[in-house]
């Protein structure tokens, strides 16, 4: 059977159509299908995507080549504590400076009583200058007179080699009669605190003293107020003692040469026992200075790890360091 003209020109007319909108000659149903098919591919389906993404644009940086910074979103804060912790080594180089020039003064000053301790012994003049004695301090002097023992003053207690004493000091009234000086004749134990239990260390006529002329002893706060009233004494008031006992304000420390046996000898009569002729001053200042630097490096080191270490609450963040586009 035939179709008519009409239908079949339709037809045709319709495949053409399917034909060239496809650009192949499948079916229309073919084409549909194959259009489907590719909006469900992988491939095609990232190009859509990447047609739509920055690195397309021609000005786009990539993080690889623009790397990014870490850095702390917070600030350090140590408050009050480092402040403190500042002041102590630069407190401490302060004082261990100080303590350099301390030793060298008291270098010096050493040297130049040393230099004094050397030379002949000077007699005594008969009218001293107390405000010069500065000068001649740990000067070698000798005196001639006679011990003033009704004035004896004992000033303690003072330790010698363990032992519990006191220092006897015995206004000297000069030959001349023109002055009468403290001297201070050594240490006694206490057991011979009272004169009756020491007539050897009584000695009675004229005598010639050598010793050291000395400045005035400097009272510390430790030590009790003297009781001139009582004749009781802690420490050399020198001003005091001569006041008292109508002396000039001249302080005489009496030496002897250091001999253990002669001292043994001196201690069971009840002798006072001399002084050696030497400085006695102490010079520490080398081990302060020691101590004081090496309190300084240490705190300083302390302070360096105090700074260098980041507090616990501070958080770190990325950031950019260029703008990405």
């Amino acid at each position: 059977m035939n179709a008519p003209p009409k239908l079949v020109g339709a037809l045709a007319t319709g495949c053409s159509a399917v034909k060239g909108a496809a650009g192949s000659p499948r079916s229309i149903f073919t084409s549909a299908t194959s259009r489907r098919s590719k909006c469900r591919t992988p491939r095609f389906h990232c190009q859509r995507r990447l047609a739509s993404t920055p690195a397309n644009e021609p000005g786009f940086t990539s993080i690889i080549d623009n790397p990014p910074k870490l850095v702390r979103s917070g600030q350090k804060r140590h408050g009050p504590g480092l402040i403190i912790l500042a002041l102590i080594p630069i407190t401490a180089f302060a004082l261990g400076t100080w303590q350099v020039q301390r030793l060298g003064w008291k270098t010096d000053l050493i040297a130049r009583f040393e230099d004094r301790l050397v030379r002949e012994p000077l007699p005594l003049p008969s009218q001293i200058n107390p405000d010069a004695i500065v000068d001649f301090d740990y000067r070698r002097i000798y005196a001639t007179g006679k011990f003033r023992h009704d004035q004896e003053m004992l000033i303690g207690p003072r330790i010698h080699d363990g032992k519990n004493g006191y220092l006897v000091v015995t206004p000297l009234e000069r030959d001349d009669k023109s002055s009468t000086v403290l001297v201070n004749r050594g240490w006694v134990t206490k057991d011979f605190k009272r004169q009756a239990d020491r007539e050897a260390g009584l000695p009675r006529g004229e005598v010639t003293v050598e010793g050291l002329l000395r400045e005035p002893w400097k009272k510390n706060m430790f030590t009790p107020n003297n009781n001139p009233g009582a004749w009781e004494f802690y420490f050399p008031d020198v001003g005091q003692m001569a006041a008292l006992t109508g002396s000039e304000p001249i302080w005489i420390e009496e030496t002897m040469t250091p001999d253990l046996l002669k001292s043994y000898d001196r201690e069971a009569k009840g002798i006072p026992i001399g002084r050696p002729a030497e400085v006695n001053l102490r010079n520490n200042h080398s081990q302060y200075i020691f101590t004081w630097y090496s309190l300084a490096a240490a705190t300083t080191f302390m302070m360096w790890l105090v700074v260098k270490k980041p507090p616990k609450d501070i958080a770190r963040r990325v950031r950019q360091n260029k703008a990405w586009s």
